[in-house]
């Protein structure tokens, strides 16, 4: 390879890495590789769903199934479109289906800003920076914290209930998921008829639909009615049954959100009429319910929409469409999204219900649940995370409460990114749209906190934001005060970009990216006895370096989000040919931050000082200093092996226990420390039956995540780390199963994405590739590792080639 020549010099090592990989394996000049990626836009064509579709050729394999109907909501099946969500219980006699309309949010727009911030933020530094932590802490309590305290909760809409009557007792009976068509499906026989009952949510349609069938004429009657418990009256409308109400009050601030749901039924034969407050149908042949739902929400600011007409404007527009329409555009949709990714990790126990596969998991003699459960990750992201949307919050979609643990927001320390990692890397990058969307009104909002809390240019995002957008630090100075939560999800639209190469994206996205950094070249502070440049006062989340107090200067995980972010927004640049004033000023405050250091006991530190081995909680669910290992790539055994060991020392001393989410993090890092063993031994520990050890993490019946209690973002973690078992890219290398356990000898993965825009498909035997199908993306070139061996491949954009196994 050439030498890089002056004006390669001027660009970041992560961006210059980053931006083509063809510059590190067949010479080409870095400034034509730049020039390169500033022409490309879009992604590149992946590879036919023909193809994708081989390893689904066994329905089963993507399906869970169960033989009694839930009792419980974390027995229930989840379908979702994005905007529009429900629980499906699968009841006989009596159905249920919970609802949620992602906009529903208590309270409404809301000013969390402090103005007495700015005025005691010069005191706080300083006592934090002479150690009295404590003071800090009670100083940024009673001036800095939001005003509310807390932030406000995303709520149920409501549900839909269904009494049937059946005439006899149900026999035959299951119920099923499938996450290949995403039906949720109810089958049984009662009183010699068969009945089958299929619930569906769309999103070219945007409604839901609930299919009622039996094999006799005239058995189907039943009456249906909504229930909320949200101030919300049900009662008829025209030929339709409504339920309209308002989101309900929190931290003193009255529920602003009217929203609207609407049932219509379109019946073959029997009758059908509004009665009071209930839908009722009597001797019909078959049924189908048209469910729609929509609120008064724009946007964070703005609460004026006509939740009633807009309901009824979804309704009406699939008023004349069959069910057969209905259904066929959904899965197609659907399919177009699931279908990219496909992956046999050997014998599935199908013909057991999901349930007790999950309590024999641990025998070791059904990885096909494992590769069900990665599949469901990405069921799961599809059905809540949709482009126009909102992003998927701690459960995602889908929340039966008013008052929803953590209040069902997101939480940007790590829960909400952990929910996009598998975007990209899982051939979701549209399901990462609605996060950005997010990020640009955050911006807004955040600009607002920065201005009159820390008098700095740019925005800032603490550790949690809500439908209200709310910026500044929540909660108590221990978990709120941490200013990187902006910075860490502004990352994410880089990582777009490195797998995408979609430059209009990029260019749409940058000045949030930029913004996001102005804001610490304004608030970065120099240590006072060490020099360097550190965010002060900040936390490393959630954790406490001394009994009672997390406040502190510069932890390690801001430092390192922090030199993603410049690297990330000195990289947009280049290729946008935008701000070189802007991007030298990153440089040197790059080159100016704490580093990261390794302590007595040979671990990463996880603060400036070396408190780890004395901090309260040695187990700490929170791994925070080992972000520069994973979700970046600045820890790595071949260019920081130093570094590299110390994080995995640090990782020991953290142990494997953990909260679930905490689990699927550390499964991620393992495979990152190339320990696919290790890695392997926290998937079984994030597959058992929750409680079945502890309190700590483990899935639900429905394999929803168990915090304790439901949080999704376990679910999707695990998804993204079995595919960094499988598949790993960097900005400079391309490697092929990097962390692959033994239980896993023989399978087969395709439509993993990798950063420059690469399709790859693995089969491997004996824990060994046999044989790795890449197809070229944007960056054009790719130096794969397989087998110990380089390979390097070029070719246009969807060029297919194949490395057989030597």
């Amino acid at each position: 390879m050439e030498p890089l020549n002056d004006d390669d010099a001027l660009i970041s090592p992560l961006s210059r890495r980053a931006l083509i990989l063809t510059s590190l394996v067949i010479g080409a000049s870095l400034p034509s590789v730049v020039a390169q990626a500033a022409k490309l836009s879009g992604s590149a064509p992946s590879v036919e769903e023909a193809e994708k579709t081989a390893l689904n050729s066994d329905p089963m394999k993507s399906m869970l199934w169960y033989d009694k109907p839930a009792k419980e909501w974390v027995e229930a099946l989840p379908i979702g479109n994005g905007r529009l969500g429900a629980m499906v219980f699968g009841g006989t006699s009596n159905e249920r289906l919970q609802l949620n309309e992602t906009t529903v949010w208590a309270g409404g727009p809301h000013d969390y800003d402090n103005p007495d911030g700015l005025a005691a933020l010069p005191e706080i530094r300083k006592l934090v920076f002479e150690g009295k932590y404590r003071e800090a802490a009670d100083l940024a309590n009673a001036k800095f914290m939001s005003r509310p305290l807390g932030q406000l909760p995303y709520q149920t809409l409501g549900d839909l209930h269904l009494e049937f009557e059946l005439g006899g007792k149900a026999a035959n009976y299951r119920r099923e998921l499938n996450l290949d068509s995403a039906i949720a499906t109810t089958s049984f026989d009662a009183n010699g008829v068969h009945h089958t009952r299929e619930v569906f949510a769309s999103n070219p349609d945007q409604i839901l639909v609930v299919k009622l069938q039996a094999d006799k004429s005239g058995a189907i009657s039943f009456s249906a009615t909504f229930k909320s418990p949200q101030n919300s009256v049900c009662n008829g409308r025209e030929a339709d049954l409504l339920l309209s109400g308002v989101s309900g009050e929190a931290e003193g601030i009255p529920g602003q959100v009217k929203f609207a749901a609407l049932l219509r039924a379109r019946v073959q034969g029997g009758t059908k009429q509004i009665v009071g407050d209930r839908l009722v149908v009597q001797n019909a042949n078959a049924v189908t319910l048209f469910i729609t739902m929509a609120t008064s929400y724009v946007n964070y600011k703005d609460v004026s929409a006509d939740a009633i007409s807009a309901a009824a404007t979804y309704m009406n527009r699939v008023a004349h469409k069959s069910d057969a329409e209905l259904k066929n555009a959904h899965s197609a949709d659907h399919r177009h999204l699931f279908r990219r990714v496909s992956l046999d990790l050997g014998s599935s126990k199908t013909d057991l219900p999901t349930d007790k596969r999950i309590h024999g998991f641990n025998s070791g003699d059904d990885p096909g649940l494992a590769a069900l459960y990665f599949q469901y990750g990405r069921y799961l992201l599809i059905a809540c995370s949709r482009q126009g949307g909102k992003p998927a919050n701690l459960q995602g979609l889908w929340n039966d409460s008013t008052t929803p643990p953590w209040g069902s927001k997101y939480t940007v320390n790590i829960n909400t990114e952990m929910n996009y990692w598998p975007a990209e890397t899982c051939g979701l990058n549209e399901c990462h749209e609605p996060l950005f969307s997010m990020l640009e009104e955050v911006a807004e909002t955040g600009k607002k906190t920065a201005q009159v809390e820390y008098g700095a240019k740019g925005w800032v995002l603490h550790h949690n934001t809500d439908g209200w957008r709310g910026a500044a630090p929540i909660d108590g100075a221990s978990w709120g005060l941490w200013p990187t939560g902006g910075a860490w999800l502004s990352t994410h639209m880089w990582q777009h970009f490195l797998f995408t190469g979609d430059k209009k994206a990029l260019a749409r996205h940058y000045k949030t990216m930029r913004g996001a950094a102005e804001f610490f070249l304004d608030t970065l502070q120099i240590h006072p006895t060490k020099g360097w440049l550190v965010t002060c006062p900040s936390t490393s989340p959630e954790n406490s370096h001394h009994s009672g107090t997390g406040l502190c200067a510069g932890p390690t995980m801001d430092m390192q989000i922090l030199r993603d972010l410049f690297d990330a927004c000195i990289g947009a640049s280049e290729v946008l040919f935008l701000d070189p004033e802007l991007r030298d000023r990153l440089k040197d405050a790059r080159s100016k931050l704490a580093p990261m250091q390794i302590g007595k006991a040979g671990q990463l530190q996880e603060w400036l000082e070396d408190w780890d081995m004395g901090a309260p909680e040695i187990h700490h669910r929170h791994v925070s200093h080992l972000y520069g290992v994973y979700p970046s790539h600045q820890i790595t055994r071949d260019h920081t092996p130093e570094l590299f060991e110390a994080a995995k020392k640090s990782l020991e001393i953290r142990g494997d226990a953990g909260t679930g989410w905490s689990m699927a993090w550390k499964i991620n890092i393992w495979a990152r420390l190339l320990d696919g063993d290790h890695a392997y031994k926290l998937v079984l520990e994030a597959l058992r039956p929750q409680g079945t050890l502890g309190e700590g993490g483990g899935v639900y019946p429905n394999l929803f995540d168990a915090h304790p209690p439901f949080q999704i973002d376990g679910n999707f973690g695990f998804t993204s780390g079995v595919a960094e078992m499988l598949l790993q890219s960097t900005p400079e290398s391309f490697q092929i199963l990097p962390a692959l356990p033994t239980a896993w000898p023989q399978g087969e993965v395709r439509g993993l994405k990798a950063r420059g825009g690469h399709t790859v498909d693995i089969a491997w035997e004996k824990g060994a590739p046999t044989r790795v199908a890449i197809q070229i993306g944007w960056a054009r070139s790719v130096a794969v590792t397989v087998n110990g061996r380089v390979v390097h491949l070029q070719g246009n954009p969807g060029s297919k080639h194949t490395i057989a196994a030597q």
